[in-house]
């Protein structure tokens, strides 16, 4: 009798065992697929709705930044919550946030149009349009509650993804190491993204290799595969219009006919319609999750006999956000030509401090704005349950240190102008830039620039420029011309302008946004015109000054618009001050003077797209009247003219000048769909002589000017026409503006 308890003790035994592990491991395999990924999360909703537990999750590409994320822990609607907020223009593109570039940077992004490697007299060309620095640093942020794990089985969901080795065309697994790091290798879009390096190992998208990693899944031990699949399908050539669509039908065709052997080791197959999506329909992102859900949905009988073998209902627990933290300690790998000092003093990092991603961002923005650096990788690993973390970065620098610049512009005063710059970096010393720009067109100039960027502590440079223009000014549209005898019976002056510039000056930074700087400079003008005979000039032209002069300056600089041609936010402020101690003196009538002038405006958008932007400035003389040179001019439309040229609506460019000025101008702007703008604005000013010392400044403005506008912002910069009309002259002038200014 107790040998027969004893074998029913042991027979009960082992059926518990046997029906303990009679419970089917479930493994869940996304494939890459673009924009048309996010549809995973729409089936990740319906799994979570019927409880059904997963087991292992493997993906590529898309699938593998999804699935990463869930496997971390982050529940279906969590991911929806995240993608629905995230913009992916900036994501993908690497956009930075203006405020997080220094001067000399916003003006780079601002003014060339193509920008290519040049190395030893070389163009070649990036591994990719965008590096995918945004990209890395989302997936480093949602990823940081589990910053410490290096083995992806210890994950709340065990995981893996799928890269490919960019040297071999071959799959790489990767289940270890840093999280964000390996879903950002597998989502690297071939041409659009550059490959990451893991292990020494250049990676790319692992859709190259394996979109449809369900055999890894199998080996690891899945009993039942869920298998999700947004990839393309063959398209007809009336739908092949362009470069990527034909790129994207060729990888299509091995991964279809991969799938022929892979869709029977999957044992509910999940595919939704994504046909009317592409790769890049992320503007689409609700309308793709609703169809991954639609999709499960058709599976509905088979998921629910599968969750029945669970013998409970899986509910996922809450990821802790973490807001802040406290940065105690900084590694560092990779920087062989930047010191500790320079990258610290960009991230603006202070040990022991309070900090939050959005601090890091800010850093990391200022780092990757320097152009110096291929990539930042970087983990934050806690140090202790405080709150204390490690910052943990790898850099990898950029090899290139001459760059190639080019640029095409034209406005109704310079006309025509093509650019070609040469960028050179680390010239002298480590952190040093040297440029220079070459305008060849209606009219030749140059800028050379070279400066030591110090960051945070003074930094110091040489600027040198040549700029020349010409103009024909209609002098019967201008009022008080009429009080002029000297020009009486002239109606248009056709005036030449030149000026060759050269500075040294030192500055500083404060927060990116704010700068002071002062200097010296040497300036030599010439302004001549044809329409008067001189018989004293061989060449018959009249010279009204040709002198050089010397000055001592001073300036302060702030600038927190989101965009230079089509701010929606920030403000703007520029104060300039020049102390005239030295002339050639051509006119026979110099004295020691000063300009002084300054400017302030603000943007804002109290509505969805229309924004509101407001400006004042002013700029005035002291001292000797005698050098009109460098009067103020007004008139026309535009940006970055040099000396005292201003734009004003409703005048054409120069038609008013005085030793001094007051200027107003309200604009509002509605962007009527993505980079198109239509804007309306009307300026008021006083230009007179002696405008504060007659108390005309306080005046009613002698001068009015209306705008309407319409402006396309491309990647060759804004693309502007004006029309301007002004009530006192009952003219109107058309301005047309195409490319960056330059």
């Amino acid at each position: 009798m107790q040998k027969f308890l004893v074998l029913l003790f042991f027979t009960f035994t082992l059926a518990g065992f046997g029906q303990e592990k009679s419970e089917p491991k479930i493994g869940l395999v996304l494939s890459g697929g673009g924009a048309k990924g996010l549809a995973h999360i729409g089936v990740l909703k319906v799994l979570e709705e019927e409880g059904i537990k997963i087991d292992y999750i493997g993906g590529t590409s898309m699938g593998a930044i999804i699935g990463g994320l869930y496997a971390s822990g982050y529940s279906a609607n969590q991911l929806d919550s995240i993608f629905d907020r995230t913009n992916f223009d900036i994501l993908i593109q690497d956009n930075l946030p203006r405020r997080a570039k220094t001067f000399y940077e916003k003006e780079d992004s601002e003014k060339y149009a193509i920008t290519l490697p040049f190395d030893n007299f070389d163009i070649s060309f990036p591994t990719g349009l965008f590096k995918g620095q945004n990209i890395y640093n989302l997936m480093s942020q949602l990823t940081i509650h589990v910053s410490d794990v290096n083995d992806f089985s210890k994950l709340p969901i065990p995981f893996f993804c799928v890269a490919a080795n960019v040297e071999t065309g071959e799959q790489v697994i990767l289940d270890k190491g840093s999280l964000a790091k390996a879903i950002s290798a597998s989502g690297a879009i071939p041409t659009i993204l550059s490959p990451l390096k893991i292990d020494d190992q250049l990676l790319t998208d692992g859709g190259v290799a394996n979109n449809y990693p369900v055999e890894e899944l199998r080996r690891r031990g899945a009993d039942i595969v869920i298998g999700v699949d947004v990839q393309d399908s063959l398209v007809k050539r009336d739908k092949l219009k362009g470069v990527f669509e034909i790129m994207t039908q060729i990888s299509n065709f091995r991964t279809i006919n991969d799938m022929k052997d892979k869709i029977p080791l999957t044992d509910i197959y999940i595919k939704p319609d994504i046909s009317p999506f592409s790769v890049m329909s992320f503007d689409e992102g609700n309308a793709i999750i609703d169809s991954g859900r639609v999709a499960a949905l058709t599976k509905l009988i088979e998921l629910k006999s599968l969750s029945e073998k669970s013998e409970d209902t899986h509910i996922r627990k809450q990821i802790k956000k973490i807001d802040a933290f406290n940065i105690n300690a900084l590694t560092l790998e990779g920087n062989n030509t930047y010191p500790r000092a320079y990258v610290q003093g960009k991230l603006k990092l202070d040990y022991d401090e309070p900090y939050n991603f959005e601090d890091l961002s800010i850093g990391l923005n200022n780092l990757s704005a320097t152009g110096n650096f291929e990539r930042i990788n970087y983990r934050l690993l806690p140090e202790d349950d405080e709150g204390n973390y490690l910052l943990a970065m790898q850099i990898e620098e950029s090899d290139n240190k001459m760059l190639l610049r080019l640029g095409l512009h034209y406005d109704e005063l310079y006309k025509s102008g093509a650019l070609v710059n040469l960028t050179r970096k680390s010239l002298l010393f480590s952190n040093d830039v040297a440029s220079i720009d070459f305008i060849v067109g209606d009219n030749l100039r140059y800028n050379f620039n070279y400066y030591l960027d110090k960051g945070f502590y003074w930094s110091v440079g040489i600027n040198s420029r040549y700029n020349t223009f010409d103009k024909n000014i209609d002098l019967n549209k201008i009022r008080e011309v009429e009080e002029t005898n000297e020009l009486e019976s002239i109606r248009e002056l056709e005036v030449d302008f030149k000026d060759f510039t050269n500075q040294l000056y030192v500055e500083t930074l404060f927060q990116q946004v704010f700068s002071i700087g002062a200097g010296l400079e040497h300036k030599y003008l010439k302004l001549s015109s044809r329409t008067f005979n001189d018989v004293s000039n061989t060449n018959n032209e009249f010279i009204f000054d040709n002198s050089h002069y010397g000055s001592v300056f001073g300036y302060l600089k702030f600038d927190s618009y989101d965009n230079k041609y089509f701010p929606t936010k920030g403000l703007s402020f520029n104060g300039d001050f020049h102390l005239y101690l030295y002339s050639s003196d051509f006119n026979n009538n110099f004295a020691e003077f000063s300009i002084a002038k300054g400017a302030i405006g603000y943007a804002v958008t109290p509505f969805n797209k229309f924004t509101t932007r407001i400006s004042t400035e002013t700029g005035f003389k002291i001292g000797n009247d005698g050098t009109e040179v460098l009067d103020f001019f007004l008139g026309g439309y535009g940006n970055d003219f040099i000396n005292n040229i201003k734009p004003f609506y409703g005048y054409d460019f120069l038609s008013l000048s005085g030793d001094s000025y007051i200027k107003a101008l309200l604009e509002v702007d509605y962007q009527i769909f993505r980079k198109n703008h239509i804007s309306a604005g009307v300026n008021i000013a006083n230009v007179e002589d002696r405008l504060y010392t007659s108390g005309n400044w306080i005046s009613t403005p002698d001068f009015t000017g209306y705008a309407l506008g319409y402006g396309i912002d491309t990647f060759m910069g804004p693309l502007e026409a004006k029309y301007t009309y002004s009530p006192e002259i009952k003219e109107s002038y058309w301005f047309f503006s195409l490319g960056f200014w330059f």
